[in-house]
């Protein structure tokens, strides 16, 4: 248990939009709260940890806390700055975690010595990291002045607004003391005691999972509400090569060497983001050993692997990619209607379009996962999208996401926590590779997860990719009278095509909008949003229609595709695809995450580089230095066939 009341002894570090301010108090000056404003909002957890810093996996990741933090047009933070400066503190303001899921975030604050970070609003998946790990977190900015004068702040003020479950985890320090305590009969968590009540597709999903006597493996509550705090058994825990052996090294330092996995069969690994990696690291980063140090990752995981009888997918022999990116398999393969699916990526949402609940969860969650075979959830509150009309020909998934990213109410953080659910007429324009954009981008919404109730094209889906039959049952949608958070509501008729521009994928701008030429430099067509069996469709109906008119991808731009998985490529090369986006000059690689992550050809090489790209998500550095801009695999296509942002 942590120590109630609890005193920070350091600084405490405001991370503010002046890079003046940030460099004064690294110099060690203090500032008051009213010189700081305006705070840095939406920091992404790319900007706190760096993709290329998340090799390192132990207590060197505090070396590198908020390495890519942008104030204003600068970094102003060095390697070993926090730790030199004696923080224990840590300010922002909206929107804190963003993006990706990696607990190497928060890890990295800790290990730099903070422990407490403060800001307006927190990403559902970097305050339950921190809470996780034993990183206090709150939104109370009264603390600053009090914890100044050395007062000592009682434990309530960090779990008031908790459910027990959590409160309990924060108490006790984190989620690995939290399940010693469960495993040993200490701890019986909570079990929420409601009425019979409408409820939303995700409510009964939880609900049915919800663990009720974990010795004895019964699961299914009657009601769940938002808000209830429950472990929930899940049916797939899956990780990739970024995660794997920071959680088999908290797992053995938490219990042990030989610990046993509850139901290995049930646990999947991947090796699928750094297969490329060798082919774009800059020259500094080798220079700092970077190389070797991810390097050690593919060992690590292999290991661990082969120790515990978990299904790795890896990569391929000839070394040209690797089976694919972890959220396409789990789609093509694995992930079914009812089901509940966990993954060590905040994409994972991706497998929501086939009906599951399917959600990211850090490094210690999924540590503690492989071995009690749950994960704790606050219920969270559902936002219902409804998809109105029909979509207007060339407008896809895509389009309807960074319209709906540039919503005041998902832009101001109003969906953070939040499941996705979507439904609507469009749905019917939207093949479950469509859907799956949907679900995939409710990370950068900030949802809990994404969601689609399944139908006929599902069932298709799983015939066609698995080619077996499965059954629907009555119970897999939303009840009637089912309570929603919010609903909002697109005129899918009045949608065209859409971009985002360069820094968030929140800086939506119609096409049609754009007011001068915009010339590229690069054009990506890949990752898990874009490189599925219809984004390549779409993308080769513009470059056919090109081609015919004997255009190709003119000089000085670069047009890479890069498929989801190898299942994907085969089945593109099969229908001519491939080899019409080589025959107009695209350079086609093997499948793999890639450029998506900063590790691979697409990447840019200096601030001066244009990229537009079909990823998920364009914060500073994702990919590279340059500047990025969104948008759909067809205007993807049709911008690099132009050499400039246009339309299919």
């Amino acid at each position: 248990m942590l120590v109630d009341p609890i005193s920070f002894q350091g600084r405490v570090l405001f991370l503010t939009e002046d890079p003046g301010k940030v460099v004064r108090q690294l110099a060690g000056e203090d500032l008051e709260a009213a010189e700081a404003v305006p705070l840095r909002d939406q920091i992404s957890t790319d900007e706190i940890t760096p993709a290329f810093i998340c090799y390192h996996f132990d207590g060197k990741l505090g070396d590198f806390s908020y390495l890519g933090l942008k104030c204003g047009d600068t970094f102003p933070l060095k390697e070993g700055s926090v730790r030199a400066g004696g923080f224990s503190v840590s300010v922002a303001g909206k929107r804190r975690g963003k993006g990706s899921s990696r607990e190497a975030s928060p890890y990295a604050e800790l290990c730099a010595g903070i422990r407490l970070v403060i800001a307006e609003s927190f990403e559902r998946i970097y305050r339950q990291n921190a809470q996780n790990l034993g990183l206090l977190t709150s939104t109370d900015f009264g603390l600053i002045p009090r914890i100044r004068r050395g007062e000592a702040i009682p434990m309530a003020e960090f779990t008031a607004g908790l459910d027990a479950v959590t409160a309990g985890i924060v108490q006790r320090g984190g989620l690995f003391a939290y399940n010693a305590a469960r495993l040993a009969g200490e701890v019986v968590p909570p079990l929420p005691e409601q009425a019979p009540r409408p409820m939303t597709y995700a409510e009964k999903l939880l609900a049915r999972q919800a663990v009720v006597d974990a010795a004895r493996g019964r699961t299914g509550l009657a009601s769940v509400k938002p808000g209830d705090g429950l472990f929930v058994q899940a049916h797939w825990r899956f990780s990739h090569e970024y995660v794997t052996p920071m959680a088999a090294s908290f797992l053995e330092k938490a219990l042990g060497p030989d610990v046993a996995l509850r139901d290995p069969g049930s646990i999947l690994a991947f090796r699928d983001h750094l297969t490329f990696l060798h082919r774009s690291m800059k020259a500094e980063h080798r220079a700092m050993g970077l190389l070797e140090v991810a390097e050690r990752l593919k060992p690590v995981q292999e290991a661990f692997c082969l120790k515990h009888g978990i299904r790795l997918h890896g990569e391929l022999a000839d070394g040209s990619g690797s089976e694919g990116i972890c959220h396409a398999i789990m789609a093509e393969r694995y992930a079914c209607p009812g089901q509940v699916v966990v993954g060590t990526d905040s994409h994972t949402p991706h497998a929501g379009a086939l009906g599951c609940l399917a959600f990211g969860v850090g490094t210690t969650d999924i540590a503690c996962a492989w071995v009690t075979g749950d994960v704790r959830v606050t219920v969270p509150p559902t936002l219902r999208v409804r998809l109105r009309g029909r979509l207007r020909p060339g407008v896809s998934a895509k389009d309807i996401v960074l319209h709906l990213l540039a919503r005041p109410l998902i832009r101001e953080g109003g969906a953070i926590g939040h499941v996705i659910e979507y439904l609507g007429e469009a749905l019917a324009d939207l093949d479950t590779d469509e859907r799956a954009t949907l679900t995939n981008m409710a990370a950068e919404i900030g949802g809990f997860s994404g969601l689609v109730a399944p139908d006929a094209e599902t069932l298709r889906f799983i015939r066609e990719r698995r080619g077996v039959d499965i059954t629907l049952e009555s119970w897999m949608r939303g009840d009637e009278g089912a309570e929603y958070a919010h609903t909002l509501d697109v005129d899918c008729t009045e949608l065209g095509p859409m971009l985002a521009r360069p820094g968030d994928p929140g800086n939506g701008i119609a096409l049609a909008d754009l007011d001068k030429p915009v010339p590229i430099h690069i054009a990506y067509l890949g990752s898990c949003t874009g490189g599925k069996r219809e984004d390549l469709r779409r993308a080769y109906e513009v470059v056919r229609a090109a081609a015919a008119e004997g255009r190709r991808v003119p000089e000085g731009v670069q047009f890479f595709v890069q498929c989801g998985s190898e299942a994907v490529r085969h089945y593109a090369e099969k229908q001519g695809w491939m080899a019409a986006f080589e025959a107009v000059g695209a350079i086609v690689l093997g499948s793999s995450c890639g450029a998506c992550i900063n590790a691979g050809p697409g990447v840019s090489n200096h601030p001066g580089q244009v990229t537009i790209s079909a990823i998920n998500r364009n914060f500073p550095g994702r990919s590279g230095p340059g500047q990025m801009w969104l948008a759909s695999p067809a205007t993807v296509a049709a911008s690099a066939l132009a050499g400039r942002i246009a339309g299919a």
